[in-house]
């Protein structure tokens, strides 16, 4: 881990609960930063149909995922729902940071407190949080993906992702997506201007 953290540059972790807006806030910082990088997450959940392997997520099968566990591979891991992985190998971090790139993760709320806790000198860490729950509950019926079942468990891990907001260096409440933008790129530019003064070229 020690070599791994020598070689990260900065890295910009966004967490949010599901239906939060965060994808849709990673996707805007990364067209608008070209140093900025996506780290892919690997997972055992079926791949949709307009998704593709390596470029959405590096599709594993369980068995896979474990021994990628028992190789010490990941970053950082978690098991979501039962026989649900999703984690971070640590090849996708190495690989953007020595192209001289700024790594952002899209990633699961614990996910991102493991992350920021193995890089808290390196990392920016945004917390995106929905009005309120009641308005997680309607972003997420009106994707017509959920069940009642799934939808249920959201939420309720929804609220459980929430209490964890205060550990993060700052949330970012998504009640207008074009202001959600502009702040979100604010704390960027903020980041990388103290990266700069930290570390003045000779």
């Amino acid at each position: 881990m020690s070599n791994l953290n020598q070689i990260i540059n900065r890295l910009v972790i966004i967490c949010g609960p599901s239906g939060s807006g965060k994808t849709t806030i990673v996707q805007h910082l990364l067209s608008n930063n070209p140093k900025l990088k996506f780290s892919i997450s690997a997972t055992t959940r079926i791949k949709r149909e307009n998704e593709q392997d390596g470029d959405d997520y590096y599709f594993l099968s369980t068995d896979e995922f474990k021994k990628k566990i028992e190789a010490d591979e990941f970053l950082e891991w978690e098991q979501v729902y039962t026989d649900l992985y999703y984690g971070t190998l640590k090849s996708e971090v190495e690989r953007i940071s020595k192209e001289g790139n700024m790594v952002i993760f899209d990633i699961d709320v614990q996910g991102g407190l493991n992350l920021q806790k193995q890089f808290k000198e390196k990392s920016l860490a945004i917390f995106v949080m929905p009005p309120s729950v009641e308005d997680l509950k309607k972003r997420l019926q009106r994707r017509k993906t959920e069940s009642a079942e799934s939808l249920l468990t959201r939420i309720s891990k929804a609220e459980q992702e929430i209490e964890h907001a205060f550990h993060f260096d700052h949330v970012l409440v998504n009640k207008d997506l074009d202001k959600s933008f502009a702040t979100a790129q604010e704390l960027l530019d903020e980041y990388i201007k103290e990266d700069v003064n930290d570390n003045p070229s000779d």
